[in-house]
C-alpha cells in the first residue's frame, strides 16, 4: 500500500514532467499529422496573379481604331493640300489673265503711240513737201535762187528731223567706239595715235538716245 498520495502536478517529480512534456508534444504531433492528411496534404502556397492581358478582339479593335484615326488625319492633310493647290491654280490662271491683258494694252498704246509719232513726223514734213513743189514748179532760169531754196529746203529738213529726235554721230577727233562707228578701212597717220577716227565716210544718226545707223569711218592703225 502505497502511503504517500499525489495531491497536486507540482508534487511530480521534474524527470516525470519531462517525460509528460515529450509525450503531449509527440501526440500534438500526430494530431497535427491527421489534421494535414484529412483535409488534403499541405496547404500550397498561392501562384502569383498572371498580369492582365488583352484578347485577340481586343488588340484588333485597338488596330482598327488607330488605323482610322490615321485615315482621318491623311484624309484631312489630302483635303488641305487640294485646297492649296486649288488656290495656286486660280492665282495662276489670274496672273495669265493679267498678263495677256497687259501684253495686249501694251502693244495697243505702242501702235497708238507709232501712230502718233508717224503723223507728227509727217506734219513737220510737209512745209518741206511745199517748198521742194514750189522749187520744182519755178523756172530754172536763176541757178543762184535756185540753189538758195534748196539749201533752205534742207535747212528745214534738217530741222524737222532733229525736232523728232534725230542727231548727228560726231566722230571728229573721236576715239573709234564699236558702239556709235562701223570701221570700214584701216589707215595709217603718224600724226594721230591708233584707233582714232581719221575720216568719216557716211554720217551716223542716233533717234533719242537710240543707234539707227552707226558712223562709217576710216580708223587709225599705225602698228
Amino acid at each position: 500500500m502505497v502511503r504517500n498520495t499525489i495531491k497536486d502536478v507540482n508534487d511530480v517529480p521534474s524527470f516525470m514532467k519531462d517525460a509528460l512534456k515529450k509525450k503531449d508534444e509527440a501526440k500534438l504531433a500526430q494530431m497535427q499529422d491527421e489534421i494535414k492528411k484529412a483535409t488534403g496534404a499541405e496547404e500550397e502556397e498561392p501562384e502569383a496573379a498572371a498580369p492582365e492581358t488583352e484578347s485577340a478582339e481586343e488588340v484588333k479593335a485597338a488596330e482598327a481604331e488607330n488605323a482610322e484615326e490615321q485615315a482621318e488625319d491623311l484624309s484631312a492633310k489630302v483635303a488641305e493640300l487640294q485646297d492649296k493647290l486649288a488656290e495656286k491654280e486660280e492665282r495662276i490662271l489670274r496672273l495669265q489673265a493679267d498678263f495677256e491683258n497687259f501684253r495686249r494694252r501694251t502693244v495697243k498704246e505702242k501702235e497708238e503711240l507709232s501712230a502718233v509719232v508717224t503723223q507728227g513726223l509727217l506734219t513737220d514734213m510737209l512745209p518741206i513737201l511745199d517748198n521742194f513743189e514750189r522749187a520744182m514748179s519755178a523756172e530754172a532760169t536763176d541757178a543762184e535762187a535756185f540753189r538758195k531754196g534748196v539749201d533752205m529746203i534742207f535747212t528745214q529738213f534738217g530741222e524737222a528731223l532733229a525736232k523728232n529726235g534725230l542727231e548727228h554721230i560726231e566722230v571728229a577727233g573721236q576715239k573709234f567706239d564699236p558702239n556709235f562707228h562701223q570701221a570700214v578701212m584701216r589707215v595709217e597717220n603718224p600724226e594721230l595715235e591708233d584707233g582714232t577716227i581719221a575720216q568719216e565716210l557716211q554720217k551716223g544718226y542716233t533717234a533719242k538716245g537710240r543707234v539707227i545707223r552707226p558712223s562709217m569711218v576710216q580708223v587709225v592703225a599705225n602698228s
